[in-house]
C-alpha cells in the first residue's frame, strides 16, 4: 500500500494557468514603440522603508543612517535616501510582469540630484530604440528618467532588455 497522498482529482491547476497574471504585460519585441512614453504614480519614501532598505543591503553609511552625522556633518544637511533604493523604487513604479523581456543591463547611471526621506518620486519610462540580437530575441533600450517633487530629475538610466520575438520567422536578422 502506498504513502504517498492522493492528488484531488478535480485539481484547478490547470484552469489556475488560464487567469491572467495580475500586472502582466507579455509584450514582444514587435509591440515596442520608439519613442513611447509611460509615467508612473507617485510615491513618497518614508524613513522606515529607507532604514530597511539600508539594512537589507548593508548599507549604513553615516549620510543614510546617522542623522546626527548628517545635521552637523553632512553636505546636505539632513539624511539622504540611498541611491541603490532610489534606483530600485524608481525603476518598480513603472516595472510589469513581461515573461517575454529579460533584463540585459543598464547603462549611463547617473545620481543627479540628492534624494532626502519624505520625498516624493515618479518616474518616466521612455522607449529609446530595439534592433536584432539573434534568431529568436531583440534588444531594447529604455531610458528611466526619475523626478521628485514637482519635476526635479534626480536619476537617469538606460535598460537595455532581450526580447522575444513574436515570429522569429519574420524578425530582422542579425549583421
Amino acid at each position: 500500500m502506498s504513502t504517498a497522498p492522493k492528488k484531488p482529482e478535480n485539481t484547478p491547476v490547470a484552469e489556475h494557468r488560464n487567469i491572467p497574471v495580475w500586472n502582466a504585460e507579455n509584450w514582444h519585441w514587435e509591440d515596442i514603440v520608439v519613442g513611447r512614453k509611460i509615467r508612473s504614480i507617485r510615491r513618497t519614501i518614508s524613513e522606515g522603508e529607507s532604514m530597511q532598505f539600508n539594512a537589507l543591503v548593508l548599507d549604513m553609511h553615516p549620510y543614510v543612517a546617522d542623522e546626527i552625522f548628517a545635521k552637523q556633518e553632512g553636505v546636505f544637511g539632513r539624511r539622504l535616501v540611498a541611491g541603490a533604493f532610489v534606483f530600485s523604487a524608481g525603476l518598480g513604479l513603472v516595472a510589469t510582469n513581461c515573461t517575454t523581456a529579460f533584463s540585459y543591463g543598464y547603462d549611463r547611471l547617473r545620481f543627479i540630484k540628492p534624494v532626502f526621506i519624505g520625498d516624493t518620486i515618479y518616474t518616466i519610462k521612455t522607449d529609446l530604440e530595439k534592433g536584432p540580437k539573434s534568431a529568436d530575441m531583440g534588444l531594447y533600450r529604455a531610458s528611466y528618467e526619475v523626478y521628485k517633487g514637482e519635476g526635479e530629475l534626480v536619476l537617469y538610466c538606460e535598460h537595455i532588455q532581450t526580447v522575444k520575438y513574436r515570429d522569429p520567422k519574420n524578425a530582422p536578422q542579425v549583421a
